[in-house]
């Protein structure tokens, strides 16, 4: 069940560039009589590049912010507080470092002795 989340979410990244490429091409057929479509037409070598451009611009722009606000991990940690492995393993992972401080402390007090 794990492997198919992952599959799916690897997919969604390359559904979501297919969805960006129907986009554009919508756009285009929305502007029948326009002369903007003359315009990205008969200059196709100049405004695709253009637009490719500027959609890696934009991509990097919010992933930045992303980054630097924390959205995204944030989210992760959410998602990781209500998925039932996850907090077993946090769980398991304070009681193994409880057991660490409390073996520590004791070997601290033999050597003191």
């Amino acid at each position: 069940m794990i492997r198919w989340k992952i599959y799916f979410d690897r997919s969604r990244m390359y559904i979501g560039y297919i969805q960006f490429f129907l986009i554009g091409i919508v756009f285009l057929q929305s502007l029948k009589g326009n002369a903007w479509k003359a315009v990205i037409v008969n200059y196709a070598y100049i405004t695709i590049p253009a637009a490719l451009i500027l959609f890696i611009i934009f991509s990097l722009v919010v992933g930045y912010l992303d980054t630097k606000l924390g959205f995204r991990e944030e989210e992760l940690r959410n998602l990781s507080k209500s998925n039932p492995m996850m907090v077993e393993i946090l769980e398991s992972m304070q009681e193994i470092n409880n057991r660490l401080k409390s073996i520590e402390s004791d070997l601290n007090k033999e050597s003191i002795q």
